[in-house]
């Protein structure tokens, strides 16, 4: 790996940490589209995405906002434990699909969530 490979690993890390702690996003919206521009694949760039977030990576900024009173841990428990499900799902369907069309489905959730978030009063 190149240093300049590893700068921009580095970024995407703390690109990805900040905008999760600031906003709740960094997987999906950070990390894939970047990884994405450093030349892999969609398949890799979901699957690299996915193994960074295996580790407790949000322990830190959870504990943030847990001390503020802003975790609903019941709510956070039965989503988690349905996105482990969950993802088990959508990553037997999605290694099973064409790039093409995975970066299609990608870019049309992108385009909604933006949509709503732009336009909701």
């Amino acid at each position: 790996m190149s240093l300049t490979t590893l700068l921009l690993l580095m970024l995407i890390g703390v690109l990805a940490g900040v905008f999760s702690g600031l906003i709740g996003i960094g997987g999906g919206i950070i990390m894939v589209p970047m990884l994405l521009l450093l030349g892999l694949t969609q398949h890799q760039a979901q699957g690299t995405s996915l193994a960074t977030l295996m580790v407790p990576v949000t322990f830190l900024a959870v504990m943030n906002y847990h001390k503020e009173g802003h975790v609903q841990w019941h709510f956070a428990i039965v989503i988690a434990v349905c996105f482990f499900i969950g993802g088990f799902l959508g990553s037997k369907i999605a290694v099973n699909l064409d790039q093409k069309m995975i970066k299609k489905i990608f870019a049309v959730v992108l385009i909604v969530v933006a949509g709503k978030l732009l336009w909701e009063k």
